[in-house]
This record gives C-alpha cells, structure tokens and sequence, in this order.
C-alpha cells in the first residue's frame, strides 16, 4: 500500500498541502506580496497553488493569472458574496473546497496560500482552512495600527508591515511603528517589506520554508 505523508507538521489533522493565509486591510498590498513570493518560493523548489477571495469578482486572481508568474490553472478565485471575513473565519467551507481542488488537479502541490482582503483589523483565519497566516499592514494606513491591537495584528503567526518605502512621506515613524508591534504582538514575528523592490521577500519566503514545510 502506498504510504500517505503530510506536507507540513503543522497540520497533522490534514494530509496534503500545507496552507498559509494572508490576509489584511484592502489595499495593503497583500496581492503584491504574492506575486513577489511566487518566484522566492520557486527559487526554493516550492511547488505552488494560490486561493483569492473577494466579494463578487475574481479581480486579484485574474491579476495573478495574467502576471505569468504561475501557472493560471493553479490559480482559484473565491466569490464569497458577503464579507470575505466570513469565508476564511465562520465557514471556511468555500475555501476548504477550492483548496481541495488544487491538490486534486495538481497532487505535486506541497503550499496554498489563500488571500482574503477585508476593510478593518479584525480579519482572521480559522485553524480549519489553514495551518499558519500572516497579516499585512502598511505604512500609508497609519503607524497607530500596531496600538489598536486588532485580532488580525494580534493572533497572526506573521506581522507583515508593508510600503516602508512610504514612512517619510506619510510621516511615520517606522522604527517607532516596528517597536509598538513587537510590543503588541509580545516580540511575536513581524516582517518589513517594500514590495514593489521586493525588499524583505527572501526573509519572508525562508521564514515559510522554516516555520511552515519544515525544511
């Protein structure tokens, strides 16, 4: 009989691939920290499907599709019809299937990432749907956002802060916003990106290969 392997320890309730969300405010470049983690984590050998959510369209899975980072077909859209919280918190079920399907077409897949957009802090991933998720803010949003310890800074495995490039035109203090997140999140991980340069992607992408497929 052939033996069955989990992807990622973290999920010993699952066999198949492992699945991290990412989620965050619209806008906070949660899409574009996709398409740069796409080629860090080829550049791993990291066999990749994506997941999007949003409320009646497909508009950021279209945007990946057509970027030519990925295989289109590997690439689901979620129509959550609602808020889109409601699809990844209080019934994952859409996503669990969309997910699904990937791992059926593409039984090489070995992480999902499942991107969810939201217009407030208070966005989170059920333990069902994924295994690990990381939160992404940015600069322009407001560098009290680490101080409102919303759920979604609070509870992710992941801190994102991104735009840095932004902090002085904005006038943030970014060295002041990174302390009052790590104060928040008790020195939990938090990650500084800019990612139209991809500045802070490789750290992210090891992180991944690290704390989520365990190599």
């Amino acid at each position: 009989m052939e033996q069955l392997s989990i992807s990622s320890p973290l999920c010993a309730h699952r066999i198949g691939a492992a699945r991290i969300g990412i989620g965050g405010p619209v806008g906070s470049g949660k899409t574009a920290l996709i398409e740069r983690l796409i080629p860090a984590l080829a550049e791993r050998r990291v066999s990749l499907a994506i997941v999007t959510n949003d409320l009646v369209t497909a508009e950021d899975a279209e945007r990946i599709r057509r970027s030519g980072l990925i295989d289109p077909d590997r690439v689901a859209a979620v129509e959550a019809g609602a808020c889109p919280h409601t699809v990844i918190r209080e019934d994952p079920t859409l996503n669990i299937a969309a997910a699904d399907d990937l791992e059926a077409r593409f039984p090489d897949v070995e992480l999902i990432l499942i991107e969810s957009g939201g217009d407030n802090l208070a966005s989170t991933f059920s333990l069902d749907l994924v295994d690990w998720w990381m939160f992404v803010i940015d600069v322009a949003g407001g560098d009290d956002i680490p101080r409102k310890n919303g759920p979604g800074v609070l509870k992710c495995d992941l801190l994102v802060i991104n735009k840095i490039d932004l902090a002085e035109h904005v006038g943030v203090d970014l060295a002041r916003m990174r302390r009052e997140a790590a104060a928040a999140r008790a020195d939990r991980p938090i990650a500084l990106t800019n990612c139209r340069r991809a500045e802070g992607i490789g750290e992210i992408a090891d992180r991944i290969i690290s704390d989520v497929l365990f190599r």
